[in-house]
């Protein structure tokens, strides 16, 4: 079959620049085959290259803490946790094909960030994830957000992993770009981790797992452009998942990397087996020697382009010790699954490929790839003009509430603050029988066998606050997620990222990214939460409109002893509320101003690290001398909406409260503020005096606000709320708007 010329116009209808083209045809000496330029295109996409990303990532703490490896060095994070044990975890975007093709879109995003878990030796325990949508009033929000949910429940549920913890938001700057962040969770043995690099020259290269089809190619290109009419035509981009098949090749691969037989392993994710043999090669500075014919088809007529860019799902790469390719060969039909032998390491540092006898791309894998030839740009900034305009809204104008309970029950009833329940009733949560704080509280919190140890984990990005104020919005959401964590009882170990944004070649666009990593840098190397890579994606834009910036920060922390698990709700009547942290009247980005108001205006909420670290130490302090019966943090829709969700969030057992709220009038804004490092924490009246001693010792301020029980939610004497409407509106909002 003769392949097409390889012309510039050629080079810019794959997405890359003239300059890229003249850079690859000096890399190879002279004009690339097409098929080369189809592993160039995908290579050095903004997807698998992160050109104008990589610059700035590497000024965040990529070391240190309890890492074990740097960020960026495997398949994903990993995390020192005891008792010869480590915790694998990663955050991935599956945007684009998520807007064109919700279900397979989402199912993918689960499978593809699940793969590259257990290419790490490690066991999938957990999946979350970050989700955002325009209106809910929108019928195509509506269907974009039920196929999303199913495709992420389908998969997850069947592939066997508890879908944990996740956050759901709704504005209309993600109507026609919705964002879909899948994170998955695991446990290795510290030394028992797999690597995804090539070395050893002779040794055997082996595809595993699927057969190989047209679904997905040019996939990674496709998530490096904007969405536009012309992304409907591209629904073959999208590619399809089969969680069955998924579980097969996670059992087999688990077992081959246990008994030692690997060099290293690679998930087939974008770019499919372009990406795995150059940058397996890279890593181990060789190069491989690959023959296309011998890989299983499921499609006739394939050519070398279309099966080097193919991201058909469930594939792995392996290259084997000598000797082994037998054992490995009768592990993967033990399972059903293809294992065949396509190729050899080499000590060339080619990536050297033929098909059907002819030799069809002979390209230096370290040219191919991230920290190698890939290029890297840094671009042009300048602060968007909204920023000062929005600084100068003069809240003093805002209409006082005519009617308290009517604002709190409008503000309560947002889809952003109302339980997801609609969501994670889709979900197995409690698969495996590891979970013991599912979805519904400040962090998930899963068993780890064997032990007296538990890990929390959460994602968590208020974009509001990120639009509002780049470097503050992420330093929040940095704290916030360390937080959650804290009120489950866990000590804050790392973060992965997944950092959604707009065209990076837009100079206001990369300013909002740049402030984020500023932020996110300051931030995890003061709680000294070191980030063990994620994933970029640009280009989230429509023709209409960009997203709102959103750094998803995903956490993982450690609770050191099963008795220091710790959840949001009221246990039990009489109990003692109390509110750490202080209140600075703070309605920027509020849920308060965008429900009553229809505004987004303002600042952010400021941030005192120093403060909020004092807080997360002194409440795990509370937690260990068992001091805590509750603990839950005041965020979107302010103290009044978090008081609320202690009453109802255990559906099985509404406790209510009587509370007083230190305010000017009852009509005060505070009451919806959403001042950050605050906690609102419940104790057995027997406990008061030891806990305000030491909360006066820490310096930490607090205020009592009340006591617990009866079937109301009564402030200042002045409002009072059923539970029973609180818990219906709380539950029921999501699924009475979806089934209408």
């Amino acid at each position: 079959m003769n392949e097409p010329e390889v012309t510039l116009e050629v080079a810019l209808e794959h997405g890359l620049t003239k300059e890229e083209f003249e850079k690859i045809k000096k890399i190879l000496g002279r004009v690339p085959t097409y098929t080369e330029i189809g592993v160039f295109s995908v290579m050095w996409s903004e997807h698998c290259s992160y050109k104008n990303s990589i610059g700035l990532l590497k000024t965040l703490p990529r070391e240190g803490g309890r890492l074990l490896v740097d960020a960026g060095e495997e398949n994903a994070g990993l995390v020192d946790i005891g008792d010869d044990m480590a915790v694998a975890f990663k955050i991935e975007s599956h945007n684009h094909p998520s807007a064109v093709e919700p279900y397979q879109g989402a199912a993918t995003g689960v499978g593809g960030i699940m793969r590259d878990i257990f290419t790490m030796g490690a066991r999938p325990i957990a999946s979350l994830n970050s989700l955002r949508f325009g209106s809910l009033e929108d019928a195509h929000t509506r269907f974009l957000f039920d196929g999303v949910v199913r495709g992420i429940g389908d998969y997850g549920n069947s592939f066997g992993v508890p879908t944990v913890a996740g956050e759901v938001y709704f504005d209309e700057s993600y109507s026609e770009n919705p964002l879909v962040n899948a994170m998955a969770v695991g446990l290795v043995k510290k030394d028992e981790y797999a690597s995804g690099v090539a070395k050893g020259e002779g040794n055997t290269v082996m595809i595993v797992g699927s057969s190989t089809g047209r679904d997905g190619i040019h996939g990674a290109t496709f998530a490096s452009e904007e969405i536009s009419e012309k992304s409907e035509a591209k629904r073959p981009s999208v590619q399809v998942g089969d969680p069955f098949t998924e579980k097969l090749l996670l059992e087999a691969s688990l077992e081959i990397i246990k008994h030692g037989w690997l060099v290293g392993i690679q998930d087939m994710g974008a770019a499919g087996i372009a990406c795995s043999t150059s940058e397996m090669s890279a890593k181990g500075n060789s190069g491989m020697k690959i023959d296309l014919t011998k890989v299983p088809l499921r499609e006739k007529g394939m050519t070398a382009y279309e099966i080097l860019l193919s991201e058909s799902q469930e594939r792995m790469l392996c290259v084997v010790k000598k000797g082994f390719e037998d054992k490995v060969k009768q592990v993967f039909e033990k399972w059903d699954l293809h294992c065949e032998t396509v190729g050899y390491v080499t000590n060339d540092g080619l990536l050297d490929i033929d098909y059907l006898g002819e030799k069809k791309a002979v390209i230096p894998a370290y040219e191919l790839v991230l920290g190698g030839g890939a290029p890297v740009y840094t671009r042009e900034t300048k602060e968007p003009a909204y920023i000062k305009q929005l600084r100068e809204f003069d809240f003093a104008k805002l209409a006082e509430p005519q009617n308290i309970s009517d604002t709190f029950i409008k503000v309560f009833s947002s889809p952003n603050i109302v339980s997801k329940r609609w969501v994670y009733e889709q979900y197995d949560s409690m698969v495996r029988t590891n979970t013991i704080v599912g979805p519904g509280c400040d962090s998930a919190v899963v068993y780890i066998k064997d032990t007296n140890k538990a890990l929390a984990m959460k994602t968590d990005c208020n974009s509001r606050y990120v639009y509002l104020n780049p470097k503050v919005g992420t330093m929040i959401a940095v704290a916030e997620s360390a937080r959650n964590i804290v009120c489950s009882g866990g000590i804050p170990l790392a973060i992965t990222n997944c950092l959604n944004f707009g065209n990076p070649y837009k100079p206001e666009m990369y300013w909002q990214f740049k402030q984020a990593i500023e932020g996110m840098g300051e931030a995890c190397r003061f709680f000294n939460t070191p980030v063990t890579g994620g994933n970029v994606s640009f280009y989230n834009e429509s023709p209409n409109t960009a997203v709102y910036p959103t750094p998803t920060i995903g956490m993982v922390g450690l609770i050191e002893k099963l008795e220091n698990i710790t959840t949001s709700y009221f246990k039990a009547e009489n109990d003692l509320i109390y509110v750490l942290g202080d209140d600075h009247e703070e309605l920027g980005g509020s849920e308060y101003l965008k429900l009553i108001h229809n505004t987004v205006a303002g600042d952010s909420p400021k941030i005192n690290l120093d403060v909020e670290k004092k807080l997360q130490d002194t409440v795990l302090s509370l937690i260990d001398k068992k001091l805590i019966k509750s603990a839950h943090d005041v965020s979107e829709g302010g103290i009044i909406s978090a008081l609320a969700e202690c009453c109802i969030i255990d559906n099985e057992n509404h406790v209510g409260a009587n509370v007083n709220i230190p305010v000017k009038t009852l009509e005060d804004f505070s009451l919806f503020s959403e001042s950050q490092s605050r906690i609102i924490i419940s104790i057995d009246k027997s406990k008061k005096e030891e806990f305000e001693r030491i909360l006066k010792n820490a310096g930490q301020s607090f205020k009592l606000l009340g006591t617990t029980g009866g079937s109301v939610l009564s402030i200042n004497s002045k409002i009072e709320i059923n539970l029973d409407i609180l818990a219906d509106i709380y539950f029921n909002t999501i699924t009475r708007i979806m089934n209408a």
